[in-house]
C-alpha cells in the first residue's frame, strides 16, 4: 500500500470520487509525544484542533518535563484526512494526551479500525498507562510509532518491545511526526496490521 500524493498539495475539500472505503484510524500517546504534529503533517485538509494555551493552573498536573516548550494542548481532539491510495481514504482522530481526558478516548474510537500508539523514548514510562488505558478500553488491534525527537535516546526494536511488554505481533515503526511521508508509512503500517488482523480466524472467533 503506498501513499498517494507524497508531496504536500493545495487542500482539498472533497474526498476523490474513486474512494470506495473510508477507515477511521485513532492516534493516541502521552502529553507531547506528537499527535497534533503527526496529523497535521499528513492531512490533506486543514486539520481540525481544539488547542488551548497552557496556564498556570496546569502547573503540578501536567509534567513538562521532556517538552519544556510546550505552550499549548489539545483538549478534545484532532482531526485530519489522508487518502493512502485512489480507493482508500483515512479518517484521522487525534486524543488528548493526560489522564484526566481518557474518558474521550472511548467516544472518539467508536467505529475506528485500528489504534496508533505515538511514543517518545525520553520519557518512555509515560506510554506505560496509555497503552494500559487502551487494553482496557478497547480491543482493536494497534501499532507503536516511536517519535524520532532529535535528543531522544535511541533503541532497538526488540529493546522498546521489552520495555512496553508488547506482543511479538504488534508492529513498532519509528517515525518523524514532522515528516508527511513518515508519518504516513505509520499510519499505512497500522492500517496492514489492522486488516490483517481482521482477517485472522483469530480476530473472528
Amino acid at each position: 500500500m503506498a501513499c498517494e500524493n507524497s508531496e504536500p498539495t493545495k487542500p482539498e475539500r472533497y474526498v476523490s470520487a474513486t474512494v470506495v472505503q473510508s477507515v477511521k484510524i485513532l492516534v493516541v500517546g502521552a502529553f507531547g509525544v506528537g499527535k497534533t504534529t503527526l496529523i497535521g503533517s499528513v492531512s490533506e485538509i486543514t486539520p481540525l484542533r481544539t488547542e488551548e494555551t497552557m496556564t498556570s493552573a496546569s502547573v503540578g498536573v501536567d509534567s513538562l518535563s521532556g517538552v519544556d516548550g510546550k505552550t499549548t494542548t489539545t483538549v478534545a481532539m484532532d482531526f485530519g484526512r489522508i487518502t493512502v491510495n485512489p480507493e482508500i481514504v483515512l479518517y484521522l482522530f487525534g486524543t488528548p494526551g493526560q489522564r484526566r481526558f481518557w474518558d474521550l478516548w472511548e467516544g472518539l474510537a467508536e467505529g475506528a479500525v485500528g489504534v496508533l500508539v505515538l511514543v517518545d523514548t525520553r520519557r518512555l514510562e509515560d506510554s506505560f498507562e496509555v497503552l494500559d488505558q487502551l487494553e482496557l478500553r478497547t480491543t482493536m488491534p494497534f501499532a507503536v510509532a516511536v517519535n524520532e525527537f532529535p535528543d531522544a535516546p535511541k533503541y532497538g526494536t526488540e529493546q522498546l518491545r521489552e520495555a512496553l511488554d508488547l506482543l511479538p505481533q504488534t508492529p513498532i515503526v519509528l517515525c518523524d511526526a514532522r515528516s508527511r511521508d513518515s508519518s504516513a508509512g505509520a499510519l499505512i503500517t497500522l492500517v496492514e496490521h489492522a486488516l490483517h488482523f481482521t482477517a485472522s480466524p483469530k480476530a473472528l472467533t
